[in-house]
């Protein structure tokens, strides 16, 4: 078969993944996507044109060698490409499912100019899946054993990306995690319908087979400080993530019903309270009742399409700006919409109101407008004189963000954070300041992306490796 011409290549239009229907799906915890077929993904492949300046690789926070892996599919080489994608990526099964790649790797991709971008998150969700279905997931080659042990303070993405690294290097690797469970946001975070369960368990699990230790039920700073843990390893990587819920600070916030989405989700995804009492965490039960998340971000998605799963009669996203202004992905909201979510645009709650009982019974809410941009570039929500509405209402969930857990900073007295309670690093390095600890993902940067905190635990893994070398000119 002739090798196709860039304007061929640039002329085959994107192909669109398979997925459930809205209506069948809105009643299962099933993944929602589908994934591509061998076939569709080779003709997805061949749309890439393998650029000689690929800006795909500088868009991805951790410099997955994208056309490399890519040109892997088209000649059918599935292994290769997994060998490519996980030299780079330590969980590529995950990053093909929740990464905002339309903001990232395909945002500059060159076919976009004028077509729409390869798929790039597709095919890597493809290929991740095809090595885990058919072979298993490799183990990449590891380096000549240094001696060297290492701490990792949380098992999620910026923690597992920081250990994937780190025992390729050839070090001990320990993560400790607070929790049950291995994986953090992406088992508590992320519903099933989006992140299956049995996926992150598996890359956890290809980690573990790579040499990688796991220490669960350790919360770091009341089981043991960092000072304790650093006389035992040589070097410490904190990766805790935010998990401390912010709330609006409106009355009625104590009220029975209103939840955090931190609480709401980690009950439903890491609990299976969906399924109480076959399950041990009890859940609200939302059948038949009316739901509104406030804001508008992916957790704010994936708590209202969590409520419309749980049997909600109307499940509701309250938002104080438009839809243009929302933060959450193109896909989430348009999946959110084929579920049966409606969208309460440009409102704000001003009161929880309860009954007797101290259960949530309704909301007093404020219409807004749009203003002049704030601070984020943003068009402030102002509120309209007089618009306020009562609307009844059972179960409310605070999506508006997180901030970090003070538990580690109040007990390392000597690491430096910033006003919000961040680990102050040296983004080059991530290291902090304190000699040998090291820092990365929403820690540090705040509520984020999977993707950039798994690139913050690449750079402080080659950090970390350089530091073991010559700690004295750190």
């Amino acid at each position: 078969m002739a090798e196709l011409t860039n304007k061929e290549r640039m002329a085959i239009p994107r192909h669109h993944m398979i997925e459930q229907d809205g209506k069948a799906r809105a009643k299962n915890f099933s993944e929602v996507n589908l994934g591509y077929t061998i076939q569709l993904a080779k003709e997805e492949a061949e749309r890439c044109i393998q650029c000689k300046k690929p800006l795909c690789i500088d868009g991805c926070p951790v410099a997955v060698k994208i056309p490399d892996f890519i040109k892997m599919i088209t000649e059918g080489k599935y292994e290769e490409a997994a060998k490519i994608l996980k030299g780079d990526n330590a969980l590529p099964a995950v990053c093909g499912r929740v990464c905002p790649q339309e903001e990232q790797c395909e945002k500059v991709c060159i076919i976009g100019k004028k077509n729409q971008p390869v798929a790039i998150g597709y095919l890597e969700r493809f290929v991740a899946d095809w090595e885990r279905e058919n072979i298993g997931i490799q183990v990449p080659e590891i380096s000549e054993k240094s001696g060297k042990k290492i701490a990792i303070i949380g098992g999620g993405p910026a923690g597992l990306s920081c250990a994937g690294d780190l025992i390729r290097f050839g070090h001990d690797v320990t993560i400790f995690e607070a929790l049950h469970e291995i994986g953090g946001v992406l088992l508590y975070g992320i519903p099933e319908f989006r992140l299956p369960k049995e996926i992150v368990h598996a890359e956890v699990a290809a980690l573990q087979k790579a040499g990688v230790k796991f220490v669960t039920n350790f919360v770091v700073g009341l089981t043991r400080t960092v000072d304790e843990l650093l006389t035992e390893y040589d070097a410490l990587f904190i990766g805790v993530g935010a998990g401390l819920p912010y709330f609006m600070n409106i009355p009625g916030e104590y009220l029975n019903g209103v939840y955090s989405s931190n609480e709401y989700l980690t009950r439903v995804n890491l609990m299976k309270a969906y399924k109480f009492p076959e399950s041990d965490t009890p859940m609200f039960d939302v059948r038949g009742k009316t739901v509104a998340v406030f804001g508008g971000g992916n957790t704010a998605m994936d708590a209202v399409r969590v409520s419309i799963r749980l049997g909600a009669k109307r499940a509701m996203i309250v938002y104080r700006r438009t839809e243009a202004e929302m933060p959450a992905r193109i896909e989430e909201i348009k999946h959110a919409k084929e579920e049966g979510v409606e969208f309460m645009l440009l409102a704000a709650p001003l009161e929880f109101i309860g009954d007797d009982d101290l259960w949530l019974r309704s909301m007093r809410m404020q219409k807004m407008e749009l203003g002049e941009p704030d601070a984020s570039g943003r068009r402030r929500p102002v509120p309209i004189d007089g618009a306020i509405e009562i609307i009844p209402l059972d179960v409310a969930v605070v999506a508006i963000g997180n901030g970090s857990n003070p538990i580690i900073s109040q007990t390392t007295p000597d690491l430096v954070v910033n006003r919000w309670g961040n680990i102050t690093v040296d983004l080059a390095s991530m290291k902090s300041s304190k000699k040998g600890v090291f820092a990365g993902g929403d820690i540090v940067t705040g509520g984020a992306t999977v993707i950039l905190a798994m690139g913050a635990g690449r750079t402080a893994a080659k950090a970390i490796d350089e530091y073991l070398k010559n700690k004295e000119i750190w």
